[in-house]
This record gives structure tokens, sequence and C-alpha cells, in this order.
């Protein structure tokens, strides 16, 4: 992206989903909310939790879900990043950093 970005943290989702390795990026007194439903999962994720009688939420404890890497962005950095002519390619706002959760929110 032109201009550069200004991470302030970067996560590989791999196992352990979301709960377990967002919270590993975060400064103390900072969690994540995550928006369910607002990225487009693989019919691969759908299959298992069906096939297996997995919840909602152990799907997301367990697996990334078709989210390999998240980018914590100030909001105008994160809005580049998902719009216009210098959108990233594949590129989706999941949620937002919030302070007090403590970990991370699923709504």
């Amino acid at each position: 992206i032109q201009g550069g970005l200004d991470v302030r943290a970067l996560c590989h989702v791999t196992g352990g989903g979301f709960t377990e390795n967002l919270p590993r990026v975060m400064p103390e007194g900072l969690g994540c909310q995550i928006v369910r439903g607002s990225w487009s999962s693989l019919p691969v994720f759908e299959w298992i939790q069906e096939a297996g009688g997995i919840a909602e939420d152990e799907m997301l404890r367990t697996f990334n879900c078709g989210v390999g890497m998240v980018l914590a962005l100030p909001p105008e950095d994160a809005k580049r990043c998902v719009e216009g002519d210098g959108a990233l390619e594949g590129a989706v706002s999941i949620g937002e950093v919030k302070s007090g959760i403590g970990g991370v929110e699923y709504v």
C-alpha cells in the first residue's frame, strides 16, 4: 500500500485459532472484538464443523476458519486496506481492538 501502514500488531492465526493467538499480540488492557461472519469461510471449515458436530466457539478457538493473518491497524489504515484502488487482495475488516476486553470477544 502506497504510503505504508502503521502496523500495531501482526498475528498468524494457527493452532489455537483466534481465541488463543490474538491475545498474545495485544498489549495488556487491550483485546479484540471479532465480528462473526465478517469474512467468507472456506467450505472445508463448514464440513469439519458439521461432520464433527463442533460448536462455533470451539471452531474459532481451534481453527483459523479461513483467516490466516490478522493485522491490527489504526482505523484509517484498515480502511485503506479493504477499500479503493490500493486495497489488499482478499483483505477484510473482521473486528476492532478494544480496551477492557482482555482477550477475544465474538459479536
